[in-house]
């Protein structure tokens, strides 16, 4: 059995620097734009823009939690940890889940209370210009988190990109709410912030959803299963594939796979054919922990996992 994990290329150093950075610009975009809202809201007492200051602590919350899981994702194996730390990042992911679901149910509170005890909405053109400003400063921000998990497939980036975009729809809902009001009608305040608490909450599920898959090793899309497997079939001396499991850890991709080879073949040469797939298949998926297992032709696939 051959198990072989390549040293980082330039490559990896410079998707982990990326992450590093998208976490970092993703807490001070959080705490910039909670200094905004929260004086936006202190003007105009409107439920939308407290909607939008409670989902930006909430973003600042779980942009902190990603920046300490991302660090320590980073991290390389131990005596502890042999696959890594990689899916400290799931485990991020499900942390913001958990808050983002929080603040949809304190958001549809407080819009229900807005509901039974209507009140004005003051300085409307104030909060108008501060969600403006978030705006722009969250479309900013995503535009670099897209990049960076084109680049590196972060879950943790993911559900923080995820829950930004949120935020974006929240402050678009904002924006109309406040119009609304400066026209007079306040009563449609809390009506869009409830709408944004339930949009929170489906967001929230949908980031909790993937998280677990990660936690639950799922496997990889079956398009993906099947380029390894064609690519392992295609190396001289391989007379089938079978076996293959995989799954991701962060930044990490498992494999593992079984190679039916001659039953005469040299352990050396065997070895030699091992070593020639895990290069074909790194030329795909270049930061990965391959694990290959040599079976005589003879014995077929069975008891081994399909």
């Amino acid at each position: 059995m051959a198990q072989i994990k390549s040293p980082p290329d330039r490559s990896t150093i410079a998707n982990d620097r990326l992450l590093r950075l998208a976490t970092y610009a993703s807490v001070a975009t959080a705490c910039l734009l909670i200094l905004a809202k929260l004086g936006a809201w202190l003007v105009t007492g409107s439920v939308s823009v407290l909607a939008s200051l409670v989902d930006s602590l909430m973003d600042a919350g779980a942009s902190l939690v990603n920046l300490l899981a991302v660090h320590w994702s980073l991290m390389p194996p131990d005596a502890e940890h042999r696959f890594g730390h990689g899916k400290a990042e799931a485990l991020a992911a499900l942390g913001q889940a958990t808050l983002i679901a929080g603040s949809a149910v304190f958001l549809g509170v407080q819009a229900v209370d807005r509901l039974l005890h209507p009140q004005p909405v003051a300085e409307a053109g104030v909060g108008l210009l501060v969600i403006g400003f978030a705006i722009l400063v969250t479309l900013a921000l995503l535009a670099f988190q897209r990049h960076v998990i084109r680049r590196t497939e972060s879950a943790a980036i993911r559900a923080d990109a995820l829950h930004y975009a949120t935020d974006l729809a929240t402050n678009a809902a904002t924006v109309v709410a406040l119009l609304l009001a400066a026209a007079g009608w306040s009563g449609f305040d809390p009506l869009f912030g409830l709408t944004i608490g339930a949009y929170i909450l489906y967001s929230a599920l949908r980031i909790g959803f993937d998280a677990v898959q990660l936690l639950m090793d799922r496997e990889l899309p079956e398009a993906a299963r099947g380029q390894i497997l064609d690519l392992a079939a295609s190396v001289p001396g391989v007379l089938g594939v079978h076996g293959l499991r995989t799954r991701r850890s962060g930044q990490s991709l498992i494999i593992q796979l079984h190679l039916a080879l001659e039953d005469t073949m040299p352990l050396i040469a065997a070895h030699q054919v091992a070593l020639d797939v895990e290069a074909c298949i790194r030329t795909l998926y270049p930061d990965s922990d391959i694990t290959i297992h040599q079976d005589p032709v003879s014995l077929g696939e069975e008891g081994l996992p399909g």
